[in-house]
């Protein structure tokens, strides 16, 4: 599992022109799901973004996470993280998982994210869908369950 997460002043989530999903500060997530990915990875992934410490304090040092800030997480469903670019001009999407696999295993994520206490609000899973943040920072970052 692959997640790129950005440390935003707001953002939200269009589908068909309406706002399905919209947080003020926090963190946008986006959330790839591979075919080897189970639930562990789910959860290990969501641990981590949630004690992520990338909020600064007082001082200016990032050292709280999103729940010590106070934050919430946009969470969208995002395929294209794994999109394999090494070959030709149109990226392969292989890798990504079946939507009957990795939609679960995105439901999975943020319910932990909830269960951490979080606020989440997300996309609609297999959507067209227009995202729009305002990047804090900028700070992003991405990880992936494979190489933690």
């Amino acid at each position: 599992m692959r997640i790129v997460i950005q440390r935003c002043k707001k953002a939200e989530v269009a589908v068909e022109g309406t706002v399905v999903g919209q947080i003020a500060e926090g963190l946008m997530i986006l959330v790839g799901v591979t075919h080897e990915d189970t639930e562990k990875d789910a959860l290990y992934l969501a641990d981590k973004a949630a004690d992520l410490r990338i909020f600064e304090d007082e001082a200016g040092k990032m050292n709280y996470s999103v729940l010590e800030a106070g934050g919430a997480v946009l969470s969208v469903s995002q395929f294209t993280l794994y999109g394999d670019c090494r070959k030709g001009r149109r990226p392969n999407f292989m890798a990504a998982a079946k939507p009957e696999i990795a939609e679960g295993l995105y439901e999975v994520f943020n319910r932990r994210l909830r269960e951490r206490g979080l606020t989440v609000d997300t996309g609609r899973f297999g959507a067209m869908m227009d995202v729009s943040l305002t990047n804090w920072g900028p700070v992003t970052m991405i990880l992936d369950s494979r190489s933690e």
